[in-house]
């Protein structure tokens, strides 16, 4: 991906994609609400209903990924669902609202993999965190602008703003996916060799424990990231007696505090071992959950208001430092040849937490506040330990991020998803100067 004007296009379809997702995603459970006549409680057993079962297509979507590639995977899954967003307004019931929200959950679910072997197949090196970055500082942009766009739409009082609410939606998958199936990949050029070393299904991931472990380590940390929207709202209005309007505002510190920071963390943390990298931001988090136990002993006033802000703020960090570069480790990670299926399995480290977030947190959160921050916080510093230990297992590639294999050694060891030396030690790994990182 050496031309600007690759990276122009892959960056537009991106910022496309996250702006229509973004006038949806706040308003999912009241358009159904508003269209069906639903109760709330029926329009989200639906979804989560469907959400559940769009699981089945991750494996699926590494398979898929393996064969045809990463790029016509994700250019499939916007087109499904640009599909089902138009049908959106037909939902007048719930069996056909079910009917219309799956293919959604399904693409939703494939979409993960899809762009990060997307990614991976179009820049290498330390370009590759850089890109991933720049990408989760625009998604987070975009989709704040589309849930502004929403609101205004919506202020209108008007049915007709639903309607067209989703109808943007789906043209932000179509722009996106026009935009991205224009960039050219490195798939195309791929030895024959591995290519036919593509077979063996998920046998080869599960024989890659380090790839395994680094994927049942990322579960506690995505557990995690799901608490400034499920268990924070909660613990502010309920425990604590903050103001409903706090909840925006720390949204907005968090979503704004991306947008503007990750690109410049990432260009720091481009000079680190990324395994460090990733274990400091887990360690961070510990400490925004540690702060956040502490402030159910805080009374009403300004002490409170100041440590909800700092714990935010500590949260946010752990996200910078996490987010993208935990994104560039498990892409090295993954093997060339099976990289569909490695980060189909890795992907569920983040779909099962994410499903399950809402009931394990307000369980917990029912048996104890402090409980539930001090559990958290032992999983992500659990998960920061581990992620260290395995450091050595890992290829040498994925740790640092300037880093190549010899010319001579050939591609035998990473596509085994083996560690720096390979099975047998056929391959061997030596830094790289900034200047040859392939582009």
């Amino acid at each position: 991906m050496t031309k600007p004007s690759n990276r122009f296009r892959y960056m537009v379809g991106m910022v496309v994609d996250a702006t229509g997702a973004g006038m949806y995603i706040p308003l999912s459970l009241l358009y159904f609400h508003h269209t069906t006549g639903l109760a709330v409680t029926e329009v989200g057993a639906i979804i989560t209903a469907a959400a559940v079962i769009g699981l089945v297509s991750n494996p699926v979507a590494g398979m898929l990924i393996d064969r045809f590639g990463a790029r016509a995977v994700l250019v499939g899954g916007y087109v499904v669902r640009a599909a089902a967003f138009c049908l959106y307004p037909l939902a007048d019931n719930g069996v056909v609202m079910f009917l219309v929200v799956l293919p959604v959950a399904l693409g939703d679910t494939a979409h993960p993999p899809a762009i990060q072997s997307f990614v991976a197949e179009i820049v290498h090196g330390t370009e590759r965190d850089k890109l991933l970055a720049a990408q989760r500082s625009l998604r987070n942009a975009g989709m704040g602008a589309g849930g502004l766009i929403a609101g205004a739409a919506l202020a209108m009082g008007q049915d007709a703003a639903f309607r067209l609410i989703v109808l943007c939606t789906a043209a932000g998958y179509l722009v996106a996916a026009g935009f991205l199936r224009t960039i050219p990949t490195d798939r195309a050029t791929a030895p024959v060799a591995d290519r036919a070393s593509r077979k063996g299904g998920y046998r080869l991931v599960a024989r890659n424990r380090p790839f395994l472990g680094l994927s049942l380590l990322n579960v506690p940390t995505a557990l995690g990231y799901m608490v400034l929207s499920v268990a924070l709202p909660v613990y502010l209005t309920g425990e604590l007696g903050a103001p409903e309007s706090l909840v925006g505002v720390l949204y907005a510190v968090n979503t704004v505090g991306i947008a503007l920071l990750q690109i410049p963390v990432t260009r720091v943390l481009v000079k680190f071992r990324r395994t460090r990298a990733v274990a400091l931001g887990a360690v961070v988090f510990a400490a925004s959950f540690a702060a956040f136990a502490v402030l159910g002993e805080m009374s009403q006033g300004t002490a409170l208001v100041i440590g909800v802000f700092a714990a935010t703020a500590a949260f946010t960090a752990g996200e910078l430092l996490h987010g993208a570069t935990a994104s560039a480790l498990v892409a090295h990670a993954a093997p060339e040849a099976t990289r569909g299926r490695h980060l189909a399995v890795y992907q569920l480290s983040w779909a099962v937490p994410t499903a399950l977030a809402p009931a394990a947190l307000t369980g917990l959160m029912s048996l104890s506040d402090t409980g539930m921050w001090l559990v958290l916080c032992a999983g992500v510093l659990g998960s920061a330990l581990g992620v260290v230990r395995l450091e050595r297992r890992l290829p040498e590639a994925a740790v640092h991020p300037a880093a190549r294999r010899d010319p001579v050694a050939g591609p035998a060891g990473a596509a085994a998803g083996a560690g720096p030396e390979g099975p047998g030690g056929s391959v061997r790994w030596r830094p790289e100067t900034p200047e040859a990182v392939r582009d």
